[in-house]
């Protein structure tokens, strides 16, 4: 072979260059570097394998909210068997990546969010493993929650740890209770209503009571009829019946004056009567100076007793339980419901609360029960005699208690 053919073969294509070359297509002429002239334009190639690859695996990464570009490093195109001899630098055509370079370039090159987690269902939340280090029952004892009671428990709540507790109790910084002299709700609600209680009493003394019944048809109904003509300028004079001038039982008197038969409920039951020393003559006289009434907290059961009691017919009006003032559980006599002249009303009972709406107008009496030697009514009717003839009783009655 010449040294021409020998020249010829060593600028042809290497042997490691050729399958590059055909499938890249015919190999791009170097750049005329002898000359010292400019370079030439180099025709384009078409895209590696590497390239298409990427181009490949891009459309499949799901797009973000803010583009960004896509950098792709190329292997250094360089001939694995380079002859020492040859001067003219040329541009080599990149070899086809292996399979390990492939997948490395591909991890280092590629955007970062290139792998797509799968998609997970709901997280679910395991509650912690319960220990065995509870607290001690000394510390809590009693700490439920005011719907909830300790197992074996009656239901009842505790009262060191309810609000309806009278015992006022305080709690400190540390949350421990201790004993103040602070107070619950409800005990304000019950002076609250104290108060107005008290008020409400009050008003109604200063008011001389609650005054004269109003009936549906804006009418006023006084308890007692008007005055009969023979009582014409006589005053009222209001009697209690139990403890006051009778004593009665339901019990077996042995000493009983009478004895009544009384229905209550569809039973009939013995009423067993005691008369208070004097009363058929305090009655009579009382009866000749009076406009009598008997006003009693007993049930209207308590007719018979009165027809044993009045044999002289000198109790002109009766009133039971049902004419009553009911203030605070108290059956209280309202003088003002009479329809007589509070001036010229007198009460005698055994009991304050019946008249605590007109404490000026009353004669207090001893509760009587079975003394033979009681001498109260005897000795009332010197008094009652001449409070008669005075213009107001009050005036009287206020200095005498």
């Amino acid at each position: 072979m010449s040294a021409d053919s020998a020249n010829d073969a060593s600028d042809g294509p290497s042997p490691s260059s050729a399958p590059n070359d055909v499938e890249n297509g015919p190999p791009k002429p170097a750049s005329d570097t002898h000359n010292g002239g400019p370079p030439k334009k180099l025709p384009s190639r078409s895209p590696s394998l590497f390239a298409r690859l990427v181009r490949k695996l891009v459309p499949c990464i799901p797009s973000s909210s803010s583009p960004h570009s896509v950098d792709v490093d190329t292997v250094p195109q360089s001939s694995e068997k380079e002859e020492p001899s040859q001067n003219v630098s040329k541009e080599a055509a990149p070899a086809p990546p292996s399979s390990e370079e492939a997948t490395k370039t591909e991890s280092t090159s590629a955007p970062p969010p290139l792998v797509i987690p799968p998609a997970v269902d709901a997280e679910v939340f395991v509650p912690p493993t319960p220990t065995n280090q509870l607290l001690p029952q000394a510390e809590t004892e009693g700490m439920t929650s005011g719907a909830v009671v300790p197992p074996g428990s009656s239901g009842t709540i505790d009262k060191r740890h309810s609000h309806h507790s009278t015992t006022p109790t305080s709690t400190g910084v540390d949350g421990e209770e201790s004993d103040g002299s602070s107070f619950t709700e409800d005990e304000d609600i019950d002076d609250i209503n104290n108060d107005d209680i008290e008020d409400e009493e009050e008003r109604l003394i200063m008011n001389g009571g609650a005054g004269i019944p109003i009936g549906p048809d804006g009418v006023p109904k006084p308890l007692l009829p008007p005055i009969a003509p023979q009582h014409v300028g006589r005053k009222c004079l209001v009697l209690d019946l139990d403890e006051t001038l009778v004593h009665s039982s339901f019990k077996s008197i042995p000493q009983a004056d009478y004895v009544v038969p009384v229905e209550i409920e569809y039973h009939w039951h013995n009423v067993y009567v005691i008369k208070r020393p004097g009363v058929d003559n305090f009655l009579k006289r009382m009866g000749e100076l009076y406009e009598v009434v008997v006003f009693t907290a007993s049930l209207s059961k308590a007719n018979p007793v009165l027809d044993r009691l009045d044999t002289s017919h000198v109790i002109t009006h009766r009133l039971f339980r049902e004419s009553c003032y009911n203030h605070n559980g108290n059956y209280v006599k309202d003088l003002s419901q009479l329809g007589r002249p509070i001036g010229d009303t007198i009460i005698l009972d055994n009991s304050p609360a019946s008249y605590i709406f007109h404490p000026n107008n009353a004669v207090p009496v001893s509760s009587w029960f079975n003394d033979p030697h009681d001498t109260e009514l005897t000795d009332l009717v010197p008094f009652l005699t001449d409070l008669r003839v005075v213009d107001d009783v009050r005036g009287v009655l206020d200095g005498a208690r």
